[in-house]
């Protein structure tokens, strides 16, 4: 399955990266990461990750979410991970992602609890 990404804004202040596919070390998980970045350089303070149809994920992957998420911090901003499911969200419970970024059953919910 093939990796992409689509940006879009909910709300007027709240952006959503939506991740589909894997979330592997490569060139496509720099890619991802920069698109990201780039996404918070251009002003956005609030952030949701769409996972809902990620299927996969390494330490690299964990590890540029987690980069991400302090990147987000240093501009004032917050970034929340939504829908990650199965393996996804297994991997996020052993690792204790809901420690570093705050995690949430879908981007709704990640909306909601902006500001809370």
């Amino acid at each position: 399955m093939l990796t992409e990404t689509k940006i879009t804004r909910v709300e007027p202040d709240v952006t959503v990266v939506e991740i589909i596919g894997r979330l592997t070390l490569g060139n496509l998980l720099l890619s991802i990461e920069n698109s990201i970045r780039r996404v918070i350089d251009e002003g956005s303070l609030k952030l949701v990750i769409d996972l809902k149809e990620l299927n996969s994920l390494d330490s690299s992957g964990i590890g540029m979410l987690v980069s991400c998420a302090g990147h987000m911090r240093t501009k004032g901003g917050e970034m929340r991970i939504a829908g990650a499911k199965g393996t996804v969200s297994k991997v996020f419970e052993m690792v204790h992602m809901g420690k570093i970024v705050p995690l949430d059953a879908d981007v709704s919910s990640a909306v909601a609890g902006f500001g809370k």
